[in-house]
């Protein structure tokens, strides 16, 4: 299969060129969308960036209006059309309030910008992770996460993409955060793993779903891992203890947060969860039952 390449190495980075190229000609399909209100279906539409963008700075001056859909008469930022609900926890706001420092599209372009450049780092953490998995298994999990190609007349090659360059969305920051953590953990550092795990936890249903592969990755740190990642949560959300906002978020939550949809852009981070899963199960399975093996052990012990 590597005949041609002088490593498997050379391989997976032309292959990962090849990826990141198509995705950049969905990018280009969605540029003309990114310097005026979105329109899809004959309608405006609000973007999940001017959501961000607006919360975020609220969080700096009115903390207790974070998850306020009305406009406020306080000084914010005006942005056509109307924004929808925040729908994360209060880090995400903390993680994207330098952006703050620019103008609303100059954000938005800046953090669609970001996003993008992290797909190449994207891969080199999944080809890291999946360094001893036999190189058709890697190469699938690459264009799968790296490119999740399903083309719409219109949105290029990848729908998911698509709508995540146009809205400007979030999710390509959670499958970074998670992935980052989980090679971390790989790598033997549980500390940084549980700092850059709480750094992906804002969107919290995937925060869920990824538990049991930040448990599988750091299962020899299991403890630092955990204990550093829950400090890290706590402190990057701590202004949900300001007067009003944890009302405004408890609302949020069992309103509007737990009928959202999976909507495409979210297909990015369950991609890689499913591939990550896939690819471990065996493994994971087998220490699930060298754990349970272990606690019934320790039980009999102590009925003796």
């Amino acid at each position: 299969m590597f005949a041609p390449f002088k490593s498997k190495k050379t391989f997976f980075t032309l292959a990962v060129v090849i990826i990141v190229v198509l995705n950049l000609y969905t990018f280009s399909v969605a540029y003309p969308t990114m310097n005026k209100p979105l329109n899809l279906g004959g309608a405006d539409l609000p973007r999940d960036f001017s959501v961000y963008y607006i919360a975020s700075w609220r969080m700096v001056h009115n903390p207790s209006q974070i998850f306020n859909t009305q406009a406020l008469n306080d000084g914010e930022p005006g942005i056509y059309p109307p924004i929808t609900p925040y729908k994360y926890l209060p880090s995400f706001l903390v993680e994207i309030s330098p952006l703050l420092s620019l103008s609303y599209y100059q954000a938005f372009w800046i953090f669609d910008a970001i996003m993008f450049i992290l797909l190449p780092i994207m891969a080199f953490l999944l080809y890291k992770l999946l360094e001893n998995k036999h190189p058709a298994i890697a190469l699938v999990v690459l264009v799968a996460v790296l490119l999740v190609p399903y083309p719409m007349p219109g949105r290029g090659l990848s729908v998911s993409y698509f709508m995540s360059w146009a809205e400007g969305q979030a999710k390509i920051f959670v499958t970074f955060f998670l992935l980052l953590s989980f090679h971390l953990g790989y790598r033997g550092k549980p500390g940084m793993s549980g700092v850059a795990f709480a750094l992906g936890a804002f969107d919290p249903r995937f925060a869920v779903l990824a538990l049991p592969l930040f448990v599988f990755y750091n299962r020899g740190n299991l403890r630092c891992a955990g204990a550093v990642m829950v400090i890290g949560l706590v402190t990057l959300n701590a202004v949900v203890f300001y007067p009003g906002t944890a009302g405004g978020f408890i609302g949020m939550v069992f309103g509007t947060g737990t009928t959202t949809p999976l909507y495409t852009p979210a297909w990015i981070p369950a991609t890689m969860l499913a591939c990550l899963f896939a690819v471990n199960a065996r493994q994971m399975v087998d220490e699930l039952k060298k754990t349970v093996t272990c606690t019934r052990k320790q039980g009999e012990s102590a009925v003796i």
